[in-house]
């Protein structure tokens, strides 16, 4: 599946860098050297850090957060207690990193919000997205081979999350398995493992109950 009909609205700083690519996994790796590139660009209500961490002055960052560049943090977002950026990521407008969550590699929309004792590794968060307390956005195998998507697309690469796009709902203590991507408007149930591709409106029960939102 396409980038293109994953992330509809331009709503992330990241855009630029999503729209050069035709697939979204193509993305991930190139995440640092957009940023570095990029926070040259801001301007002064960026406070750039270490040389290659950048941080709009309204955001809000616990003192007990953790961040490794290259990273950027955008207007209005909240970094908070014990959080874990990794390097590689690009926290959009109004964003919330919660409570001892951990991120790598990835980049979160607008309004995107992981809040409470999450892993996103190797993902993309679309406008509005929402975890739910322990959610995992797993980026690896159990077997370490490259990511197949949907058994349609190769990734060639080993470490690839997942892919949400604008107002998707995970509920609580779920996992989306390497290379999953969920379309606009739908909803996971707690604790549901998902894979694959989930259509648009559709609320995912079980992998086995899937129904539109109709």
């Amino acid at each position: 599946m396409k980038s293109k009909d994953i992330f509809i609205n331009n709503n992330s700083i990241a855009y630029e860098l999503i729209d050069k690519f035709e697939y979204p996994y193509e993305v991930l790796n190139k995440i640092g050297d957009f940023i570095l590139e990029k926070g040259k660009t801001l301007n002064e209500d960026y406070v750039c850090m270490n040389g290659n961490i950048w941080i709009h002055k309204s955001a809000k960052i616990s003192d007990s957060a953790s961040i490794n560049g290259p990273a950027i943090i955008d207007e209005g977002s909240e970094i908070r207690h014990c959080a874990f950026i990794r390097g590689n990521v690009i926290i959009g407008k109004n964003c919330v990193l919660g409570n001892s969550c951990e991120i790598k590699d990835s980049i979160l929309f607008d309004e995107a919000k992981a809040p409470h004792f999450n892993y996103v590794g190797n993902s993309i968060m679309g406008y509005n997205s929402h975890l739910g307390a322990g959610v995992i956005l797993s980026n690896l195998r159990s077997d370490g081979k490259n990511v197949i998507i949907d058994k349609k697309y190769d990734t060639k690469q080993r470490k690839v999350g997942s892919f949400l796009a604008d107002n998707v709902e995970i509920g609580c203590n779920s996992v989306l398995n390497p290379g999953t991507i969920i379309l606009h408007d739908s909803s996971v149930y707690p604790l549901t493992s998902v894979r694959g591709i989930i259509k648009e409106n559709s609320i995912v029960k079980s992998m086995e109950n899937i129904v539109n939102k109709g």
